[in-house]
């Protein structure tokens, strides 16, 4: 039985957090706008198809920072985006915001934007989660529903945007972002 709860804990772990937004299902009809892995260059992704580009660009859509300051996330065109859905609950989010702090810290703030989006029931908890662990890049709230992109199934995931707003990586899962990759990748 302590096997067997082990190997349940484990596997719920490297799976990631399900999370859905909506009451009913989320249907694609396109192709994924972008599954890239940038320690590969050559799946760099292109410049989005007409066919996805309606999901595929940075949503106008309201948050709200831990100091309650309401903000519109489109403000943030004319500089890479990293957006991370994340929850305090979720295991695997918890274990990649790490890379994630030391990836920000490599940026360039006048050029890379970092949103840590949280998904929690309450906006406080993922303040308090923050301050307790000493998190230096900014908390964010959805202040209404998540936009269509933002409604996935499960989390962490991790969006880039461009600086026009145009989703150049796309992650689902979690992963040790503070790498080569992605400095070059937010750096060019």
């Amino acid at each position: 039985m302590k096997y067997f709860l082990l190997t349940s804990v484990l596997v719920g772990f490297l799976a990631g957090c399900s999370y859905s937004t909506s009451e009913e299902p989320v249907v694609t009809t396109a192709e994924p706008a972008v599954t890239s892995n940038p320690v590969d260059k050559t799946s760099i992704p292109v410049t989005p198809t007409a066919a996805n580009s309606a999901i595929s660009a940075l949503p106008s859509f309201r948050i709200v920072n831990a100091n309650n300051q309401v903000v519109d996330i489109s403000q943030f065109k004319g500089k890479k985006l990293f957006v991370n859905l994340w929850a305090t609950w979720c295991p695997p989010c918890r274990a990649e915001i790490p890379s994630i702090e030391s990836l920000g810290a490599k940026t360039d703030k006048n050029k890379v934007e970092f949103i840590m989006l949280s998904l929690d029931d309450n906006f406080e908890k993922a303040k308090s989660f923050a301050t307790r662990n000493d998190m230096k890049l900014p908390v964010y709230y959805p202040v209404g529903n998540l936009p269509q992109l933002f409604n996935v199934e499960g989390i962490p995931v991790t969006f880039i945007f461009n600086e026009r707003g145009e989703i150049i990586y796309q992650h689902t899962g979690s992963t040790n972002y503070n790498t080569k990759e992605f400095i070059d990748l937010l750096s060019n």
